[in-house]
């Protein structure tokens, strides 16, 4: 058993090691690398006809950064032509809506390109460039609807509306009296499937966003709210602009100067253009399975994302094995009897307490967004974000298990303990001889467990838009609109994982346990049995 434990440390070690360095290599090399000639730019590319993903460079899409995919729509022309002006080539950030100002003023972007308003609250954290369209708002509601013939605002009493999160749109709610303002939804992708699931009544938004859904799904219509007496909306709100981080005026200077070269004529050749390229709901599914259509086109993307699920579990388990072998070990040493020494290990065990509390008490995904964007913000450490995603789940795994690993010593028999110190061992000796390989193996189902948790809980790096599996379906469904069949094949993958991992593991534990089929050997002379005694007298 000791001989196995020591091998599986030094096997941890050697692909610890090699991660290590394979990560510092590779951020090395792209800080090497890096162009600043390069225009970063941050959007959802998941707004059509504003931004979109795609598989392909087709229409003149530019590339996503870290990731094989590609981003085009009526934002990216606006970026390339912003881009050209500068002599800079466009790169584009994927990021979610809510981590688009976080990766502004930290500095991992140059600019928003997502069809964002500069209202009064997002002014005060950025500045805005002069707008490049005024939109329209509707309600986006089915045709078979009570409410798609309303003509004033009160006409909408007991409809259950939503909008994007953290937009002005679901502030606009407030204005139809009556209604019911359900939670606010993540992306236009949610809310589309709401809307056709019939969950709710209708979604506030853009006129443009009902063009564009309207192109793939003509049993909807809008519902236009600018008509309605006593609705009322801000200039700032109507319009959109670019985000520029403060303080950069030369930069905010130079985007203007480059929108103002493009004409309203040509800005709505643009649109009309983007809406027709933009990704309907695949036309070949009606030919062949939509399963296998599916695979044709965004196969490698859904492997990727497999691949870095697999990465990100793997990798943060291992670390997070070390962090909380290390943080166990500490904080079961006895105390010692010099007065120094045991003020230092309590402060020291009281620390590691903190850090077990905190990354055990806060969701992965709160320390995913401070880790990644505070770091950046405040210490000025630009993390790539699969880096970035690797610290998060390896620093959480350590926190949930070093409670698992001090639970496996201290649960070992006191005996043990007690034996080992008989034979004059120290207590490194018997940490590292006796308990800890008992521990270990004890305490195998549990790290197993924690790896098949972080195989899921992997997707809620999605908030830092790491390219994972679940950040991969949720893109594949924003573009071909088959949300609930591409969320029911994402999550059979996810069992298929977990499924195949703890069986792996199950027979490690196995192997591990040894043959529990032990034939007692005895020396006849010494052990006998009254027989054996009769017979001899």
């Amino acid at each position: 058993m000791k001989s196995r434990f020591r091998w599986i440390i030094a096997l941890l070690t050697v692909l610890l090691s090699i991660f290590v360095g394979f990560s510092f290599n590779s951020h090395s090399t792209e800080a090497a690398k890096k162009d600043s000639n390069v225009l970063k730019i941050g959007m959802e590319a998941n707004y059509p006809p504003y931004n979109w993903t795609q598989t392909n460079d087709a229409n003149g899409a530019v590339p996503i950064s870290g990731s094989h995919s590609y981003a085009n729509g009526y934002d990216v022309q606006i970026a390339k032509i912003i881009g050209k002006k500068l002599h800079r080539k466009v790169v584009v950030e994927k990021t979610e809506w809510d981590g688009l100002l976080p990766a502004l003023t930290s500095g991992k972007i140059d600019l928003i390109i997502a069809g964002m308003s500069p209202t009064p609250e997002r002014r005060r954290a950025i500045n805005f460039s002069e707008p490049y369209r005024k939109s329209t708002f509707v309600v986006i509601t089915n045709k078979a609807s009570k409410y798609s013939n309303a003509k004033k605002l009160t006409d909408f009493k007991g409809a259950k509306l939503t909008a994007q999160q953290g937009t002005l749109h679901y502030g606009l709610i407030k204005q139809l009296k009556g209604s019911h303002r359900e939670p606010a939804m993540r992306d236009f992708s949610a809310m589309r499937q709401s809307l056709s699931s019939g969950t709710i009544d209708g979604y506030v938004a853009e006129d443009i966003e009902f063009q564009s859904y309207h192109n793939v799904n003509p049993n909807i219509i809008a519902v236009n709210l600018n008509k309605m007496a006593g609705f009322h909306v801000d200039h700032d709100d109507s319009i959109t602009s670019i985000g520029v981080k403060k303080g950069n005026t030369k930069l905010l200077n130079d985007v203007n100067a480059a929108l103002r070269t493009i004409s309203t004529k040509k800005r709505d050749q643009m649109m009309a253009t983007a809406i027709k390229e933009q990704p309907k709901a695949g036309n070949s599914a009606k030919k062949e399975n939509w399963l296998v259509s599916t695979w044709k086109q965004y196969g490698n993307m859904i492997l990727s994302g497999i691949g870095m699920t697999l990465l990100l579990a793997l990798v943060g388990t291992i670390i997070g094995f070390f962090i909380g072998l290390l943080v166990g070990i500490v904080r079961t040493i006895p105390t010692p009897t010099t007065r120094g020494k045991r003020w230092a290990l309590n402060v020291i065990k009281w620390l590691l307490s903190v850090y077990v509390e905190i990354f055990r008490g806060t969701p992965m995904m709160v320390q995913a967004a401070v880790i990644y964007y505070g770091i950046a913000q405040f210490w000025h450490l630009n993390l790539n974000r699969t880096v970035a995603a690797l610290i998060i789940v390896s620093i959480n795994t350590g926190a949930y298990l070093a409670e698992v690993i001090r639970g496996g010593i201290i649960s070992t028999p006191e005996g043990q303990f007690e034996a080992a110190s008989a034979l004059g061992m120290s207590h490194n000796q018997r940490m590292w001889h006796i308990i800890l390989p008992q521990a270990i193996k004890n305490c195998l189902p549990s790290i197993t467990n924690e790896f098949i948790v972080n195989i899921k809980d992997t997707s809620v790096l999605s908030i830092i838009s790491v390219s994972e599996l679940f950040f991969v379906g949720t893109t594949i469904a924003s573009q071909t609109f088959q949300f609930f069949p591409t969320y029911l094949s994402i999550s059979v993958i996810y069992l298929v994982l977990t499924f195949t991992i703890t069986r792996i593991f199950n027979f490690i534990e196995r192997r591990l346990e040894g043959n529990k089929n032990y034939n007692l050997m005895a020396n006849q002379v010494q052990v006998g049995t009254p027989k054996d005694a009769e017979a001899n007298n």
